[in-house]
């Protein structure tokens, strides 16, 4: 039952029933502020994740290119040697023992890398069938990245006739060992 008095003083004080909404209001703000705060944070850190490992994917990358590149004039110009000649393309680089037997390291050091792992390569010799007398090279490289586990492989398919060098240049896309 509502008196007199109690309308009277609902008319000169018209804001006494949404008093009870501000908080919920507030709350309810506050709440979605929260949330998209935390979801702004964490896609920060996904793209910081990514960032780094974008990065360690290039300083990998970058080593392997560069030994490729230093062992590929090594062979050309009789430096470097390779390993045994086969019949078919080498696959010595595709086992861990030859691998890590056979490499060489293209550099003493390489500064760019937190593993302290200078990039290697193995240079594997074939003999062509349809072209007897030319020298057919495979050069793998393994460059590093920031961490042992951030790898690069590149590879190089090189013939030398006489004073002509052919190259073919591939991307290995999967660890081999």
């Amino acid at each position: 039952m509502t008196t007199a008095h109690g309308r009277q003083h609902r008319r000169r004080h018209p804001h006494i029933r949404e008093q009870g909404i501000a908080l919920p209001v507030v709350l309810l703000i506050a709440a979605m502020m929260l949330a998209t705060s935390a979801a702004w944070f964490e896609q920060t850190v996904v793209a910081a994740r990514n960032a780094a490992g974008m990065a360690d994917h290039l300083i990998a990358l970058h080593a392997a290119d560069a030994a490729l590149t230093t062992c590929a004039r090594g062979v050309i110009g009789g430096a470097l040697v390779s390993m045994t000649v086969v019949n078919s393309e080498p696959t010595g680089w595709k086992s861990q023992a030859t691998f890590e037997s056979n490499a060489v390291a293209a550099f003493a050091s390489w500064p760019a890398t937190l593993s302290f792992r200078a990039p290697q390569c193995l240079i594997e010799s074939w003999q062509l069938t349809n072209r007897v007398n030319k020298q057919a090279f495979l050069i793998t490289a393994r460059g590093y990245g920031r961490n042992v586990d951030s790898q690069a492989w590149l590879q190089l398919q090189m013939v030398i006739d006489g004073g002509k060098v052919e190259k073919h240049w591939r991307r290995v896309t999967a660890r081999p060992f």
